[in-house]
């Protein structure tokens, strides 16, 4: 023991060559290079030899270990191996020990509301759209906060998620459900960040599944009210008789099968008339894939009478808004229909549903065209189904599906245009009407 001295030590790590030097006891002093040393302790756990470092050599001790240091650390050590411990795994627990009590310690400030609006910002960009981002803040301030707002992350559990979801669970169960993932969503993130353990008490499967009956059980299914196919061709010459860009927009939106925000969304440099086709790039699209529309010659014609409210320069919305810049509104197609079927008392709306008779809905335009392929069409299942954009279910036939089916649907759109009442036209051949107005 005590072979080596402080002075010795010291020009040991001067010198810088690189070697090991025992000072006893299984304490070494390892150098690498010139001011470059570390001391380690070398033990036998299991048959197996172990070394342990003790810290970086520093003769001076201003910023690592001295001799005399080195020797109460490796007797530290010594008393570990004499209880019957291994140093190493004595102190890989004492590490997470620490770790974990770091965590515990950030995590009690860590609140619900906090943490929510941090997976709001780091998740956002790849959101496609405002009004879902607007959603999620607005529906956590309505339901969620009341219950979980200052609540440390770390400690929510089941009966705070029971709180919040069984008093809008059968009254509006679909937000109900919008509000359940988003909790489970943001106490995910949490656990990500290591703000909290154990299993996420918002999840569904196997947790609340058992405390709270499926939507299915609580609420019918409500589907968009749609026009009857059979009265597509009188709606649309009412709608065209209409001069205004929602009306156009909607008239678009018929034409093309094309979700209405997809329609409100889309830009100039998207379309290509001399090719007919209309490129909805995915960052705009529900399924997040590219989506090509063939464009009929009564959609053509539409996008001509928009043609005259294209600036010179620039790319700009096809159907602008009254803001500058801006898209038409997405309450624009609802008002309009709104004006053309207007409550009266008493009697029905004139453009209702077949089934609900309830007053139709842009949306619903969209069921209107997939009950007109099955009912009046030999179309097949698969064209119909990518003309709506619709993903394919079977995942072995999607995964052998490469097309488009565009060409097929190229004719299926113009036999749906021919239906809606249009003459077929050539673009440049299209008879104006009315300039269309904001």
């Amino acid at each position: 023991m005590a072979k080596l001295t402080a002075t010795a030590v010291k020009a040991l790590v001067a010198k810088g060559k690189p070697g090991a030097h025992a000072d006893g006891g299984n304490l070494y002093l390892r150098v690498a290079g010139p001011g470059s040393a570390k001391w380690t302790l070398r033990y036998m756990r299991s048959g197996k030899a172990r070394e342990m470092g003790l810290g970086a050599c520093d003769p001076e001790g201003r910023d690592g270990v001295t001799l005399a240091q080195a020797r109460i650390r490796a007797e530290e050590v010594r008393a570990v191996l004499r209880q019957g411990l291994d140093p190493l795994e004595e102190r890989k627990a004492a590490t997470e020990a620490e770790k974990q009590a770091k965590a515990a310690a950030e995590a009690a400030t860590r609140t619900f509301r906090d943490v929510a609006e941090m997976h709001v910002s780091a998740h956002e960009a790849g959101w496609r759209n405002e009004k879902h981002r607007a959603q999620w803040r607005s529906t956590l301030e309505a339901y969620a906060y009341p219950v979980m707002r200052e609540l440390p992350v770390a400690a929510i559990e089941t009966d705070h998620v029971l709180r919040v979801l069984q008093p809008i669970w059968t009254e509006k169960p679909e937000t109900a459900s919008r509000v359940r993932g988003r909790i489970e969503a943001v106490l995910s993130y949490a656990t990500a960040r290591n703000w909290r353990q154990g299993e996420n008490p918002a999840r569904w499967r196997g947790h609340l599944d058992h405390l709270l009956p499926r939507r299915s059980k609580v609420a019918t299914v409500e589907n968009h009210a749609a026009l009857p196919w059979q009265q597509i061709a009188t709606f649309m010459g009412a709608l065209q008789g209409i001069s205004a860009t929602a009306a156009r927009a909607l008239e678009f939106t018929i034409l093309t099968a094309c979700r209405s925000g997809e329609v409100l969304g889309a830009k100039w440099s998207e379309i290509d008339m001399e090719a007919a086709v209309w490129t909805v790039p995915a960052s705009r699209m529900k399924a997040g894939r590219e989506h090509r529309v063939p464009l009929s010659s009564a959609a053509l014609g539409v996008l001509a009478q928009m043609a005259p409210l294209r600036p010179a320069k620039g790319d700009t919305y096809v159907f602008p808004g009254q803001v500058k810049g801006k898209p038409l509104s997405n309450m624009a197609m609802l008002m309009l229909l709104r004006r053309m079927n207007p409550e009266v008392e008493g009697e029905p709306p004139r453009w209702r549903d077949g089934r609900s008779g309830s007053a139709i809905t842009a949306h619903g335009f969209r069921s209107s065209f997939r009950d007109w392929c099955e009912e009046a069409t030999s179309t097949p299942h698969a064209v119909s189904e990518a003309a709506l954009a619709h993903t394919i279910g079977d995942k072995v036939e999607a995964a052998y599906r490469r097309g488009d089916l565009f060409q097929k649907r190229a004719a299926l759109m113009q036999e749906w245009a021919d239906f809606c009442g249009w003459e077929p036209a050539e673009v440049r051949g299209v008879r104006p009407r009315e300039q269309a107005t904001a």
